[in-house]
């Protein structure tokens, strides 16, 4: 299993716009760019597949800009993976062979342990607030 950099970059925008959460306004893509150090123009790509995906919401315009659609509480991890990349752990074992189905069997499991771990993750735990997780030597 390997987390993809569009993955990385959807859970840290999506951070960012749990840190506005409940303010005025909405977020601007070169602002949320600059800020967590995403290439715009792949952001803008990002943004479309959260706002499809039913996790933000966008407004057009002047005063338009990006913002969370529900609460950071509500938005676990594993609603942002499956936005961006469908399953968390793609099983494609054949189920064939002596050892197959219990191969196959063995992966479904990991796959749910899996996927409820990362259900129990939810977008405001990623929040860090002003100089949190800041770290200078």
């Amino acid at each position: 299993m390997k987390l993809s950099v569009k993955v990385d970059y959807a859970c840290r925008v999506l951070a960012q716009l749990g840190r506005q959460h409940g303010g005025e306004g909405l977020a601007h893509i070169e602002e949320l760019a600059k800020t967590e150090a995403v290439p715009a123009n792949y952001l803008v790509q990002i943004l479309s597949e959260l706002r499809n995906g039913g996790l933000i919401v966008s407004r057009r315009g002047k005063q338009g800009g990006y913002a969370l659609a529900r609460p950071p509480e509500q938005i676990t991890l594993l609603d942002i993976v499956k936005v961006i990349e469908g399953e968390l752990l793609e099983i494609t074992t054949s189920g064939e062979g002596q050892s197959g189905r219990r191969v196959n069997q063995i992966w479904q499991e990991v796959r749910a342990s899996l996927e409820q771990k990362v259900q129990s993750y939810t977008l405001d735990k990623l929040i860090t607030k002003g100089g949190e997780g800041m770290y200078y030597i």
